[in-house]
């Protein structure tokens, strides 16, 4: 697999799932455009560390769920690289809570970022692929979204969204030969994982057939499959990244 040549935009690409999806695209070749919201010192890191693979990486601060900065990501991506070849759209949020206690402002704020966000990123790369007439487009979903789970209402909401999202951009954009897939993760050992107590942590593993946790490596890989000329025929799809959680 190489991206020798290509140039792919990261959003949340500093930490976590984000940061092993840019080191494995810069590892194959990609230059890499990675947006993050709040550590500036998290994304000059991963920048770095791409760097050190030979590519050319930019970062971006950017709260996806405002058009204007969205925008602005592309503009910087095209200005430093000429082109924008992947788009992958990790960036997210949670807001945990039971449905009943919820605000209003936790639920619109992790749509918000989770799939307003995603399209707001789908829409405005859109239009460079379609000159280029050509791109893959990969958004991170979760097993949340498909199986749902208690206390992650908002959560799931968005990130099922995210996969009907997906299903109708792939449709729309199939023509020109543009891609458009989901990767759903199931529990995978992140930063955010890591701040759940232990014993919830203890009490997932039992649901996962593979009997452990993922790796942002192991989404890492799926979603630079999905980026790649091997996945040239597969458009409006969710690859199930979880140890064989949502079967």
């Amino acid at each position: 697999m190489s991206f020798a040549g290509k140039c792919a935009v990261v959003t949340g690409g500093s930490r976590g799932i984000g940061r092993a999806v840019c080191l494995e695209l810069a590892r194959n070749g990609a230059d890499i455009a990675l947006c993050y919201a709040g550590s500036e010192a998290a994304a000059r890191e991963t920048a770095a560390a791409c760097e050190a693979l030979g590519v050319k990486a930019l970062t971006v601060q950017c709260d996806v769920s405002e058009a204007g900065q969205v925008s602005g990501l592309m503009e910087a991506a095209l200005a430093a690289f000429g082109r924008i070849d992947i788009l992958v759209n990790n960036a997210g949020i949670t807001r945990d809570g039971l449905l009943m206690r919820m605000s209003e402002a936790d639920f619109d704020r992790v749509l918000a970022a989770n799939l307003r966000g995603t399209f707001l990123c789908m829409r405005a790369v859109s239009r460079q692929m379609l000159k280029q007439r050509g791109g893959r487009i990969i958004n991170l979903g979760s097993v949340v979204g498909l199986r749902g789970n208690a206390g992650q209402a908002n959560y799931a909401a968005s990130k099922a969204g995210v996969v009907g999202l997906t299903k109708s951009a792939a449709k729309e954009l199939a023509g020109r030969n543009i891609t458009v897939n989901a990767v759903a993760p199931g529990f995978i050992d992140t930063d955010m994982t890591a701040a759940m107590p232990e014993k919830a942590r203890e009490a997932l593993l039992p649901n996962i057939p593979m009997g452990r946790m993922g790796t942002a490596e192991d989404v890492a890989r799926a979603v630079a499959f999905l980026a790649g000329d091997g996945a040239g025929y597969i458009t409006g799809q969710v690859l199930c990244v979880d140890g064989g959680m949502a079967m």
